[in-house]
């Protein structure tokens, strides 16, 4: 019943303020939080008791969920990183009930998709996730350029989910009748390479992991709240999670592993660079994303599972931390560009604080948490591969500098004076986040060897000391301009390799149903209108020549009937000699015959 009713009070408490609408505006932020802090209070109490439920689908398929070691604590993190961005979204957004609602829809399809157990239920979670994303990415909904962006982040997630239909057809084609996510490395080798190959597709496209990166940088089109959220605990940590939870399907599949691991590593490194130069304190967070899932990534091909759930834990609270703050100075300042924030941290001193806490975290400085999960990512990584190691210690490189730039320009020049205050709901989630993020990564120290830590704690020192001296000297890590600022020219990328040929093909099929199969059956059915229309012809013009004709025909005779009746007894008798008459000819002649 707990586990019901986690997933339960998110989704029908935020479909009726969707559907209540305005009706609903002045109630709900506080039906949103009393939910949100409901499902805090559950998740609690599933991730001690550990539930599993089921319920029947269609036959042989049921609709299954659980609770366990690592969705125990994915809920947890889910739930409370929520409560803190809806008392923030309070300050933020105003009341709003379709704002709230679609935010609990989202938050309990993401509930759903980290219980799932089975593929029914994930794809069921997943396409509401994907459909409310959209949904919130473009809320501003008059905007045309929001709009845009939530169509470019639907439809790039779109395309990747594809892989979760390929792997549902593997599952089921291999004999797999109840779809449980448990089966698929146990899956014939062709059937499980299928179902890998759509796990990997669908993992990468949701967490904007390469080439699909750029639809996150779309996403900060959305409200601050939206952003904090969809980059931290939900949306682009979902396909992380996946990869982790199908960890036994990745090492049954050697090549998929291999593939994954890589894939990580070099979006940590890539997307890393692209964090570095960004002018846009939300488009280097949304890179910063991209980089640190990658860690997640990179974990779950070397097999670290306990190493990358601890830092998708650790980077949810970090990463919301920050966006928080961002939306905060977007209130007050009217901007997120660094330069024009420059100062910003001194003049509202809580925003400024949990920021140097959060950015701090995100280098990896030590003791801060992200500097113990990452160092363990970094040491399951080494003991798969060197090379993936030295890929990762200088991703790690590149956390500190983006990170250590940031939190430069946001403490240094302007002025001290506050301006516009940030309201009190803004401000007050924040110190809680804060001091998450600085003692999450505790408990993995106890199995950390020395020399990693001190390794990536001094990687993390040394490359925050070089971006605050680089930014130091007129901002030169943001001097770099053409490809790590255009996101390494992805979606131009996409837009010329993918888009372009399909609409390009996509306009000749329409040509050619509008030319040949609509032209063929239009032709057809002008060939059978005129036949319909020569037979019709035809045949009532003979039907009515020949009822004309036996009418005619039966008139005349009628007429000819009515002349020997003259009504004279003589002229009788005279009629009948003559029918005698010829009567006996006719025997005569027969008869001779």
């Amino acid at each position: 019943m707990t586990l019901w009713l986690l997933i339960a009070i998110p989704l029908f408490t935020g479909a009726g303020l969707m559907f209540a609408g305005s009706r609903a505006d002045r109630f709900a932020p506080v039906a949103a939080i009393a939910a949100a802090v409901g499902c805090l209070v559950l998740a609690l109490i599933a991730a001690s008791a550990r539930p599993v439920v089921s319920a029947p689908l269609i036959e042989g398929i049921a609709f299954g969920l659980a609770v366990d070691g690592l969705s125990a604590v994915m809920v947890i993190t889910v739930t409370a990183v929520l409560v803190a961005v809806l008392v923030f979204a309070a300050g933020d957004i105003g009341r709003q009930a379709r704002f709230f609602g679609l935010m609990l829809l989202f938050a309990g399809a993401m509930l759903v998709t980290v219980t799932a157990m089975t593929m029914a239920s994930l794809l069921m979670a997943w396409e509401v996730m994907g459909a409310t994303s959209y949904a919130l990415i473009a809320y501003w909904w008059r905007d045309e350029h929001r709009v845009e962006s939530g169509n470019i982040a639907f439809l790039t997630t779109r395309a990747a989910d594809l892989g979760l239909y390929l792997a549902a057809g593997a599952l089921l084609a291999g004999g797999a009748g109840g779809l449980a996510l448990a089966d698929l490395p146990q899956l014939t080798s062709g059937w499980r390479d299928g179902a890998a190959a759509g796990i990997v597709l669908a993992a990468l496209g949701k967490s904007a992991q390469l080439p699909f990166s750029f639809w996150l940088s779309r996403a900060m089109d959305g409200p601050s709240p939206v952003s904090a959220l969809l980059h931290s605990a939900t949306m682009v940590a979902a396909g992380a999670y996946l990869l982790l939870r199908l960890e036994p399907l990745l090492a049954a599949t050697p090549w998929a592993a291999v593939l994954v691991a890589w894939v990580g590593a070099m979006t940590a490194l890539l997307l890393g660079a692209v964090a570095v130069v960004q002018r846009d304190l939300k488009q280097m967070l949304a890179a910063s994303t991209c980089a640190q899932v990658g860690f997640m990534v990179l974990a779950a091909g070397v097999g670290g599972v306990t190493a990358g759930s601890a830092h998708l834990v650790a980077h949810a609270a970090t990463k919301s931390l920050l966006f928080l703050c961002a939306g905060a100075w977007l209130t007050a300042l009217g901007t997120k560009e660094l330069t024009a924030l420059r100062g910003a941290a001194r003049r509202y001193r809580v925003v400024g604080l949990s920021f140097a806490v959060g950015a701090l975290t995100l280098a990896g400085v030590p003791p801060l948490s992200i500097w113990v999960t990452k160092d363990a990512v970094l040491a399951d990584a080494l003991r798969g591969s060197l090379p993936l190691y030295l890929s990762g210690l200088a991703a790690a490189v590149m956390s500190g500098l983006y990170a250590g730039r940031a939190l430069w320009l946001v403490w240094t020049g302007g002025s001290a004076r506050d301006a516009t205050r940030v309201p009190r709901a803004l401000a007050w989630p924040l110190p809680v986040l804060a001091a998450a993020t600085a003692v999450l990564g505790i408990p993995l120290l106890r199995s950390a060897a020395a020399w990693e830590l001190t390794v990536s704690g001094v990687v993390a020192v040394l490359a925050v000391g070089l971006a605050i001296k680089l930014t130091q000297q007129d901002d030169r890590l943001a001097s770099s301009t053409g490809v790590l600022t255009d996101w390494l020219g992805l979606e131009h990328f996409a837009h010329r390799v993918v888009v372009t040929p399909t609409m390009a093909v996509a306009g000749w099929l329409a040509r050619f149903d509008d030319r040949v199969v609509a032209g063929s059956v239009r032709a057809s059915a002008a060939v059978g209108s005129a036949t319909a229309r020569l037979a019709d012809l035809r045949i009532d013009v003979s039907l009515d020549w020949v009822v004309s004709g036996v009418a005619e025909n039966a008139r005349r005779l009628g007429r000819l009937a009515r002349r020997p009746q003259t009504g004279q007894l003589h002229h009788y008798y005279a009629q009948a000699v003559v029918i005698l008459a010829l009567l006996a000819t006719l025997l005569i002649i027969t008869g001779r015959g």
